[in-house]
């Protein structure tokens, strides 16, 4: 049995014992006194006994008061005192702190392959060949980025003829081979996007 319920149980047939061991004495004063006089008078005796019965009641009450709150305040399946419910709330306590702790170990990974990742892409069209005419607009140049400024322009150019592809590694946002003029303005695109 835990100790509210053998709290609350003591308290009951206290409750009764002085029940008993009042109504005895109050019901002949009563009578007596009733039957005498015409109105109740009782003895010191009589008088303590009331108050007692009165303040066994009281505490009682609050001791239910008290139970009821207790059982709000204990947590867990099986809790029958607070020592279990702490011991449970610190047992959850170290699983979310473990699982907290694995969490930010995760996210700085994710963190550190998103700044490796392309995030900024920029594309340029141009025709390399307008004096003639072949080609159109089907070359291109694009850079790719990521959050470090590291990454590579490919550019292309299409003729009739054949397609010619290049690519130039970039790292901290400067090329390391010379660019053309359609090249260097995707790069510099790729690098405002990389503000935004």
């Amino acid at each position: 049995m835990d100790p509210i319920s053998a709290t609350t149980s003591a308290a009951t047939s206290a409750a009764n014992t002085v029940a008993e061991s009042v109504m005895p004495v109050i019901a002949p004063a009563i009578s007596s006194s009733a039957t005498t006089a015409g109105f109740l008078s009782f003895n010191s005796n009589t008088i303590l006994i009331i108050v007692l019965a009165i303040a066994v009641i009281a505490l009682i009450i609050m001791i239910v008061k008290l139970n009821t709150k207790l059982n709000k305040f204990l947590v867990g399946v099986d809790s029958k005192n607070l020592d279990e419910s702490i011991a449970y709330l610190r047992e959850h306590s170290k699983d979310m702190d473990e699982f907290r702790t694995s969490l930010e170990k995760y996210l700085e990974t994710v963190e550190k392959r998103l700044r490796r990742s392309v995030q900024s892409v920029q594309t340029i069209r141009f025709n390399p060949f307008k004096g003639t005419g072949s080609g159109g607009n089907q070359s291109f140049a694009t850079a790719f980025l990521n959050e470090e400024g590291d990454g590579v322009v490919l550019s292309s150019l299409y003729s009739r003829e054949h397609v010619s592809v290049f690519s130039k590694s970039v790292k901290g946002s400067k090329a390391e081979f010379d660019l053309s003029a359609e090249e260097t303005e995707a790069l510099e695109k790729a690098k405002t996007g990389l503000k935004k």
